[in-house]
Formats: C-alpha cells, sequence, structure tokens
C-alpha cells in the first residue's frame, strides 16, 4: 500500500466525520466540506490503487 492509498483513507475518514458534523449541527458549510473531503479521499485512493496495480504488473 503506498501513501497516496493511506492519505486518500485518512482524507475519506475525516470528510465522513466532517459530513456528520455538519449535518449534526445542521451547518451546511461543514457538511459541504465534508463531501468534498470525502470524494477527494476516494480519487487519491483511486490514484493509489493504479499505482499499485502498475508497480504489481511490471
Amino acid at each position: 500500500m503506498n501513501n497516496d492509498r493511506a492519505e486518500g483513507s485518512m482524507k475519506n475518514m475525516k470528510g465522513r466525520l466532517k459530513e456528520g458534523l455538519g449535518k449534526a449541527l445542521g451547518d451546511s458549510k461543514l457538511e459541504a466540506e465534508g463531501k468534498m473531503d470525502k470524494t477527494e479521499g476516494k480519487i487519491q485512493n483511486t490514484v493509489g490503487g493504479m499505482k499499485d496495480s502498475l508497480r504489481k504488473s511490471t
């Protein structure tokens, strides 16, 4: 597992937490930030997975 996957997973978890807090507190800005962090984390995790696959195939 490379650094991108680890960072992506952390961003995804942070985003889920922010989104949940935003919903609970009624803070739409915090909720939107959480959704963006979650999406960014998923993308970074996917890129990391692709890098891992390329390394394994060579």
